[in-house]
């Protein structure tokens, strides 16, 4: 069986500085998982789908113009009482609008995607990841993006320890999880195949 280092060489880091992860950060570790994930699902031809990120930046822009607004208006406290309550009765309204749509659509998603160009299926997916605190198991599912679409898939995952991604040192071995992610892709798309 090879090393992992070498594994890291046969993976598609070509001429790359090594992927390295502080070990004893979860989230460190997780955030480098969930980079890894959205390069490999957009090496597989699907382009990411934005919306979702253009709507909370853009409620985020109009809750912190009410919030500026609120703190600079030209008149004195007594007088703008009104407009203040105002202010702070629709900053709680859009911040639990935004929160409500966090909750609700993206849940733990890394990536939205739209269908693959030239594809039959008219729904991209919706690429999720778990890594739960003080465990090191580390869950991957794949989805469809309009689960009621006639075109969607049954979801898949994997639930795997993410020591066997990483060497001592903190390196991402990219060759075994790109062969990991890789392979739940393709068992959602329908591509899996047995070894031979």
């Amino acid at each position: 069986m090879q090393e992992k280092g070498e594994m890291a060489n046969n993976g598609n880091s070509k001429d790359r500085n090594p992927k390295k992860a502080n070990l004893m950060d979860p989230h460190s570790i997780k955030h480098l998982l969930d980079e890894s994930v959205t390069e490999i699902v957009a090496s597989r031809g699907y382009v990411e789908d934005v919306r979702m990120s253009n709507i909370r930046l853009f409620m985020g822009t109009i809750i912190v113009i009410i919030a500026l607004v609120a703190q600079f208006y030209p008149k004195k406290f007594p007088e703008n009482r009104n407009f203040l309550i105002g202010c702070i009765i629709l900053y709680i309204v859009l911040n639990g609008l935004l929160q409500l749509i966090i909750f609700t659509k993206e849940k733990n998603a890394i990536v939205f995607t739209y269908a693959l160009p030239g594809s039959f299926n008219s729904t991209g997916l919706v690429v999720s990841s778990k890594l739960p605190r003080f465990s090191d198991m580390y869950t991957l599912s794949i989805a469809s993006a309009d689960p009621k679409s006639v075109s969607a898939r049954k979801p898949v995952e994997f639930t795997k320890s993410v020591t066997q991604w990483f060497t001592k040192d903190g390196i991402l071995v990219e060759g075994l999880f790109w062969k990991d992610v890789d392979g739940l892709i393709n068992q959602y798309t329908g591509e899996y195949r047995k070894n031979k």
